[in-house]
C-alpha cells in the first residue's frame, strides 16, 4: 500500500458513518434473485462484477480504485466495475434494484437496511457460503446482519465506529473532580455532570441529553430489552426504563442539561461542547478532529474515556457491510472481492485514511489500534474504541426508523417537561412505536 492511498481524508466525506437508510420492505413484491439457478455459475473467480457503495467518491477513490487493482492483478481475469451512489434517492434506487433483481454484484449497506431485504432472502449466507471466514471478524459486526428468527449471516463486515467519551479536564478539575478519571457508567456520569453544573453556579452545563441520538440505545445498555424476545413487539417501559426518564427529567428540572436541548440533535451537542458551554461529550473518535480545528483551545484540555455503559456492560459499535446478492451471475467472483475489500491489510489501510475501525480482529490488533505511547489524546482515543469493538454489538433493532424515533422521543420530551409521568411517556411510546411498525 502506498503512502499515497493511506493520506488523510477531510472528516466530513465519510458522513455516510451517520447515514440511516429507512427500513423498507419488499413484501408482496417479485424477488426474481431467489430464483437464480446458482450451480450454473463459474466456480472459478473471473469474469466481469459490478461493486457498488454510498457516496465515497471522490475522496476515497484514490483508495477504493487502488484495492479494485490489487484484487484484479491478484486474480487475472477479474474486472470490478465500481459504482458510486449519491446519498440522495439511494434508499429508492437500492429498494428498486432489490424488487427487479438488478442489485449490484457486491453492495455496501448497513444493517437497518439491509435486514428488511435480506428476510426476503436477496442474499447469500455468508454462513454456508464461507463458514470458515466468520472466526476472522469481530463476532458483533458477523452477527449484525444477521435477521431474527432466521438461520444465517448476510454481510461480510466492512467499517465500524464506536464512540468514547470526551470531557473537559478543566472543567472536571473546577468542580473538584478527578481531571484522570473519567467516567464511565451512567451512575458516575450524571454524578459528574451534577457536580459540574452546581460547582460553577449553573454557568456550565453538565452534558448534552442528545436525545435523538442516544434515548434508545441508553436503554440498550442499562440492560433495558428493547423489543420481545421474538422481535414481534416494542416493550421498553420496563421499570429500568421507568428509572433511566425520571433521571433524565431531573437533570433537565435542576439544569444540567442546556434549557433549549431537548429538541437538538448531535450537531448542537458538538457546538455546544467546543463552546466550552458542556463539559462531557460521549461521541465517536472522528469527532476529536473536529474539536481540534473548530476549536483548539477546548481540543487542548479534553481528554477521552471509554464508552458509557450501564447495568449490561454492552458497548454499542455502527457497522458498515459489504453483501452478495442471489441474483449474482458470478458468485465466487463477488465472494473473493468482498472477502478482499474486507481483509485485514485493506482494512487497516482505510483505517488510516479516515476516523473508521476495521472489523477483522487480524486488523485489531495492529499496534496503530493498540500502542497509545506517543500519549496523545487521538491514539487514546483510537486503543479505546478498539479494544471496545471486540465485544460491542449493534445495540438498536433495525426496527427503530425515524419514525419510530420520533414518536419515542416526543414522549420522552414531554415527560422531561413536566407534561407526563415516566410511565405514561413510555407506555404512550410503546404504544404508538407498536402501532407504527405494525408489531
Amino acid at each position: 500500500m502506498t503512502p499515497s492511498r493511506r493520506r488523510r481524508a477531510m472528516l466530513p466525506a465519510l458522513a455516510i458513518l451517520g447515514l440511516t437508510l429507512s427500513a423498507c420492505g419488499l413484501s408482496g413484491a417479485e424477488t426474481p434473485a431467489a430464483d437464480t439457478a446458482e450451480s450454473d455459475q463459474p466456480a472459478e473467480v473471473t469474469g466481469k462484477i459490478t461493486f457498488s457503495t454510498l457516496q465515497l467518491k471522490p475522496t476515497f477513490t484514490e483508495y477504493i480504485e487502488g484495492v479494485i487493482e490489487d484484487f484484479e492483478t491478484e486474480h487475472p481475469g477479474t474486472e470490478i466495475e465500481w459504482i458510486d451512489i449519491p446519498f440522495e434517492g439511494a434508499q429508492e434506487k437500492i429498494a428498486t434494484d432489490a424488487a427487479a433483481g438488478t442489485l449490484p454484484d457486491v453492495i455496501n449497506l448497513n444493517p437497518n437496511f439491509a435486514q428488511p431485504l435480506e428476510a426476503e432472502g436477496l442474499f447469500l449466507d455468508l454462513d454456508q457460503e464461507v463458514p470458515e471466514l466468520r472466526d476472522a471478524y469481530v463476532p458483533g459486526a458477523w452477527d449484525a446482519f444477521q435477521v431474527p428468527e432466521q438461520e444465517g449471516s448476510f454481510g461480510f463486515p466492512w467499517y465500524l465506529t464506536s464512540e468514547v467519551t470526551m470531557y473537559n479536564q478543566a472543567m472536571f478539575e473546577d468542580a473538584g473532580l478527578d481531571p484522570e478519571t473519567p467516567p464511565a457508567t451512567f451512575d458516575e456520569l450524571y454524578a459528574a455532570a451534577e457536580q459540574i453544573t452546581e460547582k460553577s453556579d449553573g454557568k456550565i452545563w453538565g452534558m448534552h441529553p442528545a436525545l435523538e441520538n442516544r434515548f434508545l440505545l441508553d436503554l440498550a445498555k442499562e440492560g433495558v430489552p428493547l423489543l420481545s424476545e421474538d422481535g414481534t413487539e416494542w416493550v421498553f417501559n420496563t421499570p429500568e426504563a421507568v428509572a433511566h426518564v425520571e433521571r433524565l427529567t431531573a437533570a433537565y428540572q435542576d439544569g444540567v442539561f442546556p434549557p433549549d436541548s431537548l429538541t437538538e440533535d448531535h450537531s448542537k451537542e458538538t457546538e455546544a461542547y467546543q463552546a466550552g458551554r458542556v463539559a462531557l461529550f460521549p461521541s465517536g473518535p472522528n469527532f476529536l478532529t473536529i474539536v481540534e480545528e473548530n476549536a483548539p483551545d477546548i481540543a487542548e484540555v479534553t481528554g477521552v474515556g471509554a464508552q458509557i455503559t450501564g447495568a449490561s456492560d454492552a458497548a454499542n459499535m455502527s457497522v458498515m457491510g459489504l453483501l452478495v446478492p442471489r441474483s449474482t451471475e458470478n458468485k465466487a467472483t463477488a465472494l473473493k472481492f468482498a472477502e478482499f475489500m474486507t481483509n485485514a491489510e485493506n482494512q487497516l489501510a482505510f483505517s488510516q485514511i479516515v476516523t473508521i475501525f476495521p472489523s477483522v480482529t487480524e486488523a485489531l490488533a495492529d499496534p496503530y489500534f493498540t500502542d497509545d505511547s506517543d500519549g496523545t489524546v487521538e491514539s487514546q482515543a483510537r486503543k479505546l474504541s478498539a479494544e471496545q469493538l471486540e465485544n460491542g454489538r449493534n445495540l438498536l433493532p433495525v426496527q427503530y426508523d425515524d419514525r419510530v424515533k420520533a414518536a419515542v422521543i416526543g414522549k420522552v420530551q414531554l415527560a422531561m417537561k413536566g407534561e407526563l409521568s415516566a410511565q405514561e411517556a413510555l407506555d404512550q411510546a410503546v404504544a404508538e412505536a407498536n402501532s407504527i411498525t405494525g408489531m
